[in-house]
């Protein structure tokens, strides 16, 4: 009872979460964007492909990759609401079990915070008195960040994720779909290419460095994933 009293009154302690994003908020913003025009480009030029090699008439090229550019922004939002939701579930029961976990239990999970910094070379004296320290002061905070590495009110956000999907989609789709309409008749297919090869290595560079990957293998990965879904709607267009 005295431990539950110490938690609670500890807990009245913890000042609110700022309103300020945490890299890992800000990073889960930026992939939602780089997928959302990476997706918009390929489908958008795939219609475009199939459609334009069935029939010349430029309004019905233009029809098709405008529904689709819309159908591809709103299932890219839909798609990152419904994951990043689920995501934002599972940290939001996290933290309510580990409010659980410290009320009944403080001395144990104040020993695993002890623990966290022992792996990580400190000593177990040192350890402890580190351990004790933040417990006595943020214990919820100190809890989810060692054990699960989450940031105490920071939690990632469905919303921002699905427009910041949606917008990129739009965007995305909207350089096949410009380059069809503006370019002139005799080099609109090869203008198209051109386009879709210039933003997917856009979007590949812009992947590898937000991910710390290799930017050449990212790139090249893009520009094959663009080439063969052309291909593909290509041939698709000329058996309709």
């Amino acid at each position: 009872m005295l431990e539950r009293n110490l938690y609670n009154k500890r807990v009245k302690q913890v000042k609110e979460p700022t309103g300020e994003q945490t890299l890992a908020e800000k990073s889960n913003t930026i992939r939602a964007a780089v997928l959302g025009a990476n997706d918009g480009i390929l489908t958008v030029v795939g219609v475009l492909f199939s459609v334009g090699v069935a029939t010349s008439n430029q309004a019905t090229i233009i029809v098709a990759g405008v529904s689709d550019l819309i159908a591809c922004a709103l299932s890219m939002s839909s798609g990152e609401y419904a994951s990043v939701s689920s995501q934002k579930d599972t940290e939001q029961a996290v933290e309510l079990s580990e409010r659980k976990l410290i009320d009944n239990d403080f001395e144990h999970e104040t020993s695993q915070v002890a623990d966290y910094y022992v792996n990580r070379g400190v000593s177990t004296a040192t350890a402890n008195e580190i351990a004790q320290e933040l417990m006595e002061k943020k214990p919820l905070e100190t809890v989810l960040r060692t054990k699960h590495d989450l940031e105490y009110g920071h939690y990632m956000d469905p919303w921002q994720a699905a427009f910041s999907s949606m917008f990129a989609a739009a965007s995305g789709g909207l350089f096949p779909l410009m380059a069809i309409i503006l370019f002139p008749a005799d080099i609109k297919w090869a203008g198209t290419i051109l386009a879709v090869l210039l933003s997917v290595t856009l979007t590949g560079f812009l992947s590898a460095k937000l991910g710390d990957g290799l930017v050449k293998i990212a790139i090249f990965r893009n520009v094959i994933v663009g080439i063969i879904t052309m291909f593909i709607h290509f041939y698709v267009g000329t058996l309709l």
